[in-house]
Order: C-alpha cells, then sequence, then structure tokens
C-alpha cells in the first residue's frame, strides 16, 4: 500500500506476514512491544509476524509510506536460496530503523509488486530487499549465515549459460528460477556471478537486449507500437521511458531521425 493519512489512528492490530514501510513524508508514532516509537521520514519501521502494534500521525501534517507485507514463505524461500537453509527465520528487535540502504531496497520493490514490473526485475528486488532487511537489521537467525558463493571458473560458466539465454530469448518473460536452472546454481549465486562477469543485473541485461531489437525495428519504419510489443515489453510507456533513459531520445523521434537518414539523395548527373 502507498497511502498518506492525516486523522486516521489504526486500531491495535498484526499480521501473519513480515512487515516492512518506508516513512516518505511526515512521521507516524505506534507503540509496538510495550514501548513508543517514532517513523520520520527516510526511516523503516519493521514488524514480524504477529507483532501487535497501533498508528497514527505524529505531526500535523500528517505522514505518507509505502508499506509491504512478505510471508514468511517468501522470506524462506529467498533465504534458503542464499544460505543453503542454514539458519532459522529472522527476528526484528528495532521496530524503526535508520538504513538508507534497506530504504532503497524497499523504494524499489514496491512499485515492482504492484506495477507491471517483468517477474525478473520484482524477484531480483525482492531478493535484495529481503537480503538487505536480513543482513543488515536481523539480531536472530540468519542473519549469521554466509552466503552460498561459486569459484571463479564456476562463475564465469554460471554467467556465460544465463547471458547465452538472455540472448536467446529475452522477448520472453523468463523468471529467475529459469536463469539458475540454466546456470546450474542458486537464484542468488547466479545474481552475484552474472553481476561481476558483466557489470549489470540479469534484469538489467534483458532490457538492453530488447531496446536494441526494438531500435532494430524502428529503424526499419515499424511504430513505436509494434516495436515495444515484439521486443517484450509490457506497455508502450515502459518502453519509451527505458529508451528515453538508455538512447536519451524518445523511440517517436529516433524512427523519424531513421528515416531521414535512410532517405536517397538527390540523383547526380
Amino acid at each position: 500500500m502507498h497511502a498518506h493519512f492525516v486523522r486516521h489512528v489504526f486500531h491495535p492490530h498484526s499480521h501473519d506476514a513480515y512487515s516492512f514501510a518506508v516513512t516518505e513524508a511526515g512521521a507516524q508514532r505506534f507503540t509496538c512491544r510495550g514501548a513508543g516509537h517514532t517513523s520520520a521520514a527516510g526511516m523503516v519501521m519493521a514488524f514480524n509476524p504477529d507483532d501487535p502494534h497501533d498508528g497514527e500521525a505524529a505531526v500535523d501534517l500528517g505522514f505518507t509510506y509505502r508499506i509491504m507485507h512478505i510471508g514468511p514463505d517468501v522470506v524462506r524461500d529467498v533465504l534458503d536460496d542464499v544460505t543453503d537453509g542454514r539458519g532459522s527465520m529472522p527476528l526484528f528487535a528495532q521496530p524503526v530503523v535508520d538504513d538508507p540502504v534497506l530504504a532503497r531496497a524497499l523504494r524499489r520493490l514496491h512499485p515492482a509488486l504492484v506495477g507491471a514490473a517483468d517477474p525478473l526485475v520484482r524477484e531480483e528486488r525482492l531478493g535484495a530487499a529481503v537480503e538487505a532487511m536480513v543482513r543488515r537489521n536481523a539480531t536472530r537467525g540468519a542473519a549469521r549465515s554466509g552466503p552460498r558463493e561459486l569459484t571463479g571458473g564456476a562463475q564465469t560458466r554460471a554467467a556465460r549459460r544465463v547471458r547465452d539465454l538472455l540472448r536467446a530469448a529475452y522477448s520472453r518473460p523468463l523468471t529467475a528460477q529459469d536463469l539458475a536452472d540454466a546456470a546450474g546454481c542458486s537464484r542468488f549465486a547466479l545474481y552475484r556471478a552474472f553481476r561481476a562477469a558483466y557489470g549489470m543485473s540479469p534484469s538489467d541485461y534483458q532490457r538492453l537486449l530488447r531496446l536494441r531489437h526494438a531500435r532494430t525495428l524502428l529503424i526499419g519504419g515499424r511504430p513505436a507500437s509494434e516495436a515495444a510489443t515484439e521486443a517484450g515489453f509490457a506497455d508502450q510507456a515502459h518502453f519509451h521511458r527505458w529508451f528515453v533513459r538508455c538512447f536519451g531520445i524518445t523511440p517517436g523521434a529516433f524512427r523519424r531521425a531513421a528515416a531521414v537518414t535512410q532517405c536517397p539523395g538527390p540523383a547526380r548527373s
């Protein structure tokens, strides 16, 4: 949920999931585990499953926040992939933490969960957020378990297998598990191996391949909407935004410029 509250008062309640909220503006005060807490802009609220808490605005202008509820099974699945099943479920001792890294990971995760992000993007951001939660802030459980790593040669081979799969099927909605199966290692290990080899995440590389293919289609005179669909983008707005971010020009302007450069010049006698 992404919401702004001014006068609303939450009755004491709890959730059957881990709950993480990033306060974006204003401040919220609440009671949890017998003590009062305040989350101001930039801070993160971290609730364990079944943590009773209430909540209300701590300033006259209210507060704006993004909150995500992540089921224990999802957290366990991500952590098992990271630690090979070592360690127990994490617990968070402090309901409010001032952690810019975690706050950024959650701000990146939220739009991927509620928007039309590719499965690969959602899973990468979920893994990054859970890792930031546990490694940096959990006081018990899986935070003590080290990540699974590949040796140098195995890391290179895994990255190449994933690159080859992405090149062959970049327009398809691949998942992190699809890539892990191709690489022959865990999702977490392949993510690190790919970044080490190619300097970007698998989802970034997939998007780059899609943009390159769409650019070729635009040069051939295809409309931007058709280029976006054929290249594998969920919608034209998503395609337009990333085309501008990577190439500094809109798809329409690029297509018009390509058409001009391909027009035959004046005949010469």
